[in-house]
């Protein structure tokens, strides 16, 4: 029994898409031992958990909210919900994103001492958006404004956090390297969105691609995965010392053909759970290899 309960709060934490949240840090870090050749072990460590219990945090908010308001249903194709299939009651889950969200607060009095005060505002911010994307009177993601919020606050900001929270400094650099790891999590994003554009219609979520089309998010997906894994490399490439090394995300181009193809020919919903999970794994893959570049 009790590795049954395990298992559903598994699922409900969604791992597959806890990459966007593991990524930045790693990107951040490696960046600031590349400049500095050293790291602080526990500002890693710091971020890191803060980072996933702050996506967890979301997800578990996202399952309660989305099945309160009426979008999860009997006909949803993606992955299970928890609350919706009957598996972990509504006040029980209610219950374990705030848990969640306060259990962040421990790595999170770590960050504050070690980055200052903005990081308060950074922290509150993080998790008022976990449970405003879909919970609230006006939702981020029922109106469109998921994406804005996955690129800034799963790139620039994640990136850009952590690079600070090890140099306590900032550079032009992590911020860039931040929008590749915010486009693959809005890659993430608009493949979710693609899938459910149905449901989400019916229920009144007006995603990007409800408001726009199954066009608009095959394309919000390539030009993501494209930016992210050709042109920010190249970038790189042209403005830095480390030259050829900056290319090696460069690979991640052809281990992405498979997907964007499946994007660009398919509405099948197993077809694009399996092209979200993919989408989650590369973007583990840019991540280390960007980060074993600009070490290198």
């Amino acid at each position: 029994m009790a590795e049954s309960r395990v298992r559903i709060w598994t699922l409900a934490a969604r791992p597959k898409t806890l990459w966007a949240a593991v990524a930045p840090v790693l990107i951040g870090t490696a960046m600031a031992y590349g400049d500095l050749r050293l790291i602080d072990a526990w500002s890693f460590a710091s971020a890191f958990f803060g980072a996933v219990l702050i996506q967890i945090g979301t997800n578990f908010a996202n399952d309660y909210f989305d099945f309160v308001k009426g979008t999860d249903t009997a006909t949803r194709i993606g992955p299970t919900r928890a609350t919706q299939a009957g598996l972990i009651p509504p006040e029980v889950m209610r219950r374990a994103y705030l848990i969640t969200f306060g259990l962040a607060l421990i790595p999170g009095a770590y960050i504050i001492w070690r980055g200052g005060w903005p990081f308060v505002a950074i922290g509150v911010l993080s998790i008022i958006s976990g449970i405003l994307y879909t919970g609230g009177p006006f939702p981020l993601g029922y109106l469109g404004l998921g994406d804005l919020f996955v690129l800034v606050f799963f790139g620039p900001v994640a990136v850009g956090g952590t690079y600070y929270l090890q140099t306590l400094d900032i550079t032009s650099a992590a911020l860039v390297a931040g929008v590749a790891s915010g486009l693959f999590s809005v890659a993430i994003l608009a493949v979710n969105n693609m899938r459910d554009i149905d449901e989400d219609r019916r229920a009144g979520k007006k995603t990007l691609a409800v408001r726009f089309g199954r066009t608009f998010a095959r394309a919000e997906y390539v030009l993501c995965i494209v930016i992210a894994a050709f042109v920010i490399p190249l970038y790189f490439y042209a403005t830095t010392e480390s030259r050829l090394f900056a290319l090696v995300p460069l690979v991640v181009i052809p281990m992405s053909m498979p997907a964007i193809k499946t994007v660009l020919v398919t509405v099948d919903g197993p077809a694009l759970n399996n092209v979200l999970a993919k989408t989650g794994k590369l973007l583990l893959v840019y991540s280390i290899v960007f980060s074993l570049g600009w070490i290198l």
